[in-house]
């Protein structure tokens, strides 16, 4: 509890009310480096607290600010909307209790809750790289802009590197520029990765030609992993429902196989590479068995079924879920205890990142 004694009494309290007595390593390490204002790179696997290793020390920082105008103080940034909705969902009961304003802004959001924000900006706004773009062209919002103190961006390895990244860095100088003569703390989250020097450069960016420092609080904690290669074999019954379905009698007996599997434990994530694949397994499925419980997610279904299909899996409502990259970042549907990954994911840092979805809790066996 020690290090929490260097937050705001209000939210020592609220930790208190909620059941958090101590802190993990990454949230004893993280928490005196962002209450000193530093620039951080928090590296952990899931399961950690990296989120709130962030939160808690931003938020304490601003109830401790003297005087609130009308904008936006915190931007929370991160490459999925559904990662956006999980975090509304982690943080507002927070939020709620310290009377901190929390939104969500991206592509899925209603025209009300864009209008309402334009007349009453959150305190602390979560978006993606895209709808910060789009936010600069705003007049109203682009002013609410000029507040911001603190930018968190979520799965930063998502985003070092990529396009997303340099449309990312962009929108950072813009803001840069915007909140004069201020500047804003940066802290980036990350799973564990094999450059963080890197990303941390990416995180901070230049300052008058010069890289802004970034400190890297790494914790290691390797993540037990158990992976199994199947290549399922063709039986001859395999053939006969597959005759029956008009399938390869390869392809059906690799669907035997993921059921199989499926029914051996409770909860699973099924990862494919495309969205169509993921259409054509779950049509597969729906042909060979109505019943059985399981739907798909990714990200060109509408935020209604995405969300549906999130909540049904988290009840246990669903066995299993077939998903692309739209499940494989830090998103909660609650507790997967395995993951099939369909045909090869193609790199081997997607498939430790897919695995790791199962055994979500820190020091479980991911399979």
């Amino acid at each position: 509890m020690k290090v929490f004694k260097l937050l705001d009494r209000r939210i020592q309290e609220l930790l208190r009310e909620i059941g958090i007595e101590e802190p993990t390593e990454i949230q004893e390490r993280g928490i005196p480096a962002i209450l000193q204002g530093r620039n951080v790179l928090l590296i952990a696997p899931t399961g950690f607290g990296k989120t709130e290793a962030a939160i808690l020390p931003i938020f304490s920082k601003f109830l401790e600010m003297k005087k609130v105008e009308k904008g936006i103080y915190i931007l929370y940034i991160t490459p999925l909307r559904a990662l956006n909705r999980d975090m509304l969902r982690r943080t507002l009961l927070i939020g709620n209790k310290l009377n901190i304003s929390i939104s969500v802004r991206h592509g899925d959001t209603a025209q009300a809750e864009r209008a309402k924000q334009v007349k009453e900006p959150p305190n602390m706004l979560i978006t993606t790289p895209e709808t910060l773009q789009i936010l600069f062209t705003g007049r109203k919002l682009r002013n609410y802009l000029r507040t911001v103190r603190w930018v968190i961006i979520d799965e930063i390895h998502e985003l070092a590197g990529e396009d997303r990244g340099a449309q990312l860095a962009v929108a950072l100088e813009r803001l840069e520029e915007l909140t004069k003569p201020h500047s804003f703390q940066r802290i980036g989250l990350s799973a564990t990765i094999g450059s963080p020097d890197e990303v941390a450069r990416f995180l901070g960016g230049l300052e008058n030609g010069k890289q802004r420092k970034v400190e890297v609080i790494e914790i290691d904690a390797s993540k037990g992993m158990e992976i199994e290669v199947e290549i399922p074999e063709v039986r001859k019954p395999d053939r006969e429902e597959a005759s029956s379905l008009s399938l390869d009698s390869r392809v059906f007996a690799s669907l035997r196989k993921c059921k199989e599997l499926i029914d051996e434990h409770e909860a699973t994530l099924l990862f494919v590479n495309t969205r169509d694949t993921a259409e054509i397994l779950g049509s597969r499925f729906m042909l060979w068995d109505k019943n059985f419980p399981i739907e798909v997610h990714h990200g060109s279904l509408s935020k209604v079924s995405r969300v549906e299909a999130e909540e049904k899996f988290k009840k246990k409502e669903l066995k299993a879920l077939i998903c692309t990259s739209s499940l494989e970042l830090g998103i909660d549907v609650g507790h997967a205890d395995f993951v099939i990954q369909y045909s090869s994911p193609r790199q081997v840092t997607r498939l430790v990142q897919r695995v790791g979805r199962s055994g979500h809790k820190a020091g479980e066996i991911s399979k």
